[in-house]
């Protein structure tokens, strides 16, 4: 599965998502509940427009090869992928939620990104490459450590 295609999910990589689900519910009640928020993540990033919906679909790939740890689930109706206390470290908003001029990757305290007195905790996003893949690579696996 390549990971820095700019054109959304292939048919491929949607059917081993639905199939990852449906292993999840099979589980029981917590592979449920995990699959539940992988499904709410999957239908808020297809009801965002095309560019939007592209750039998601990337760092949903991203976080979850990346971050296996880490809980897919829906965050004020944005994707967001949990820590293990179920609190959101990791989410992306789309640029059409707010009218934005683009979409933003941010993270919330729990991410380790400390540096000093001041650090980033949102990135502006407009467009994915080989680069950017691996900036957000970089930036889970320290807010992750």
């Amino acid at each position: 599965m390549t990971t820095t295609r700019a054109d959304g999910f292939s048919a491929a990589e949607r059917a081993a998502m639905k199939e990852r689900a449906e292993e999840l519910r099979a589980e029981g009640k917590k592979g449920a509940k995990k699959a539940d928020g992988l499904q709410a993540v999957l239908d808020a990033i297809a009801k965002m427009a095309d560019g939007d919906r592209e750039l998601a679909e990337r760092v949903h790939v991203t976080v979850t090869t990346t971050a296996p740890q880490l809980t897919p689930k829906t965050w004020y109706g944005m994707p967001a992928y949990a820590g293990e206390d179920g609190k959101a470290v990791v989410f992306f908003q789309d640029s059409g939620k707010f009218g934005y001029r683009y979409s933003t990757l941010g993270f919330q305290d729990s991410a380790h990104l400390d540096d000093g007195d001041i650090w980033p905790v949102a990135y502006a996003l407009q467009a994915w490459s080989p680069a950017v893949e691996a900036r957000v690579v970089e930036l889970l696996t320290t807010a992750l450590s």
